[in-house]
């Protein structure tokens, strides 16, 4: 595996490949590697010729009241890991490199990404869409991955990418849980007991609106309804959003249609801001 930090040596690696004919898979992260990216790695790997790790802490997608430095890193065990499945780059740029000083120009997707996350959380998509639009211009990727718990940051960066017609596939892995039922992610292993009891109650509401939608109950008020109240009953759990989407528009339906509808969920633990999600 080789490690890249400068943007044209990785623009001029990846003309390369093309040039070759080669299938370019990108699997972009944070860093702080867990279970979940884990999984997109590997399905990246077993689905292109050569695939691009990005390990970059981007900080256009955080918000006003969001540190970034206070982003969990532990670059060395990301980079053991990329090797260990099979990774051919792990591209990791400095800030400055991608954003230099006096950086001036954005990407934004105006419709997929206003409800939800974009309600609470204002600019984090057009942070996201902003260095997604970079990658995809550096690593030049026929396939990105996502996982299935980011369901509207694949479904934004899929709107992007179709409606800017830069011929990426974005492949949705499904969502990483831990042994009893928590979403894999990169504030689990900062949980206290009694906090890790706490935020179960995310997949707990999950798993009886899927049983609630599976046994044939159509109203989205009542799975609504049901999955609100399972998460009231955490005194450390704060409701940030509850809803019903269509999976690909992020647009709210009135209806459940199988296969279609998306739960999702958003939340504070105390201090850290979950989200999970599951298809009905």
């Amino acid at each position: 595996m080789k490690k890249i930090e400068s943007v044209a040596e990785m623009m001029a690696v990846a003309s390369g490949w093309r040039a070759e004919g080669k299938a370019v898979a990108l699997v972009p992260t944070m860093g702080a590697l867990h279970a979940g990216q884990e999984a997109l790695i590997r399905a990246a790997v077993a689905k292109a010729d050569v695939v691009v790790v990005s390990i970059f802490v981007n900080p256009l997608q955080f918000g006003p009241n969001e540190l970034v430095a206070s982003y969990p890193r532990s670059l060395e065990q990301d980079l053991a890991l990329c090797e260990a499945c099979g990774v051919t780059v792990a591209f990791v740029p400095p800030v400055e490199v991608m954003f230099p000083r006096g950086h001036a120009s954005f990407v934004s997707e105006e419709a997929t990404s206003k409800p939800l996350c974009g309600a609470s959380r204002p600019g984090h998509f057009r942070g996201v869409t902003t260095v997604m639009a970079k990658l995809f211009n550096i690593a030049r990727p026929q396939f990105a991955f996502f996982g299935q718990k980011t369901a509207q940051r694949a479904a934004v960066v899929r709107r992007m990418a179709d409606e800017l017609s830069f011929g990426v596939e974005i492949v949705v892995v499904p969502t990483v849980r831990e042994a009893d039922g928590l979403a894999a992610g990169v504030r689990n292993r900062d949980f206290s007991a009694n906090q890790r009891n706490e935020a179960l109650a995310l997949s707990k509401a999950l798993k009886c609106a899927r049983e609630m939608s599976a046994a044939g109950v159509r109203s989205t008020d009542r799975i609504i309804a049901e999955a609100t109240h399972i998460l009231g009953e955490h005194r450390r759990v704060r409701v940030i959003y509850v809803a019903i989407v269509d999976g690909l528009t992020m647009e709210t339906m009135r209806d459940v249609v199988p296969g279609k509808s998306l739960l999702a969920i958003a939340a504070w633990v105390d201090e850290v801001r979950l989200i999970d999600n599951v298809v009905l």
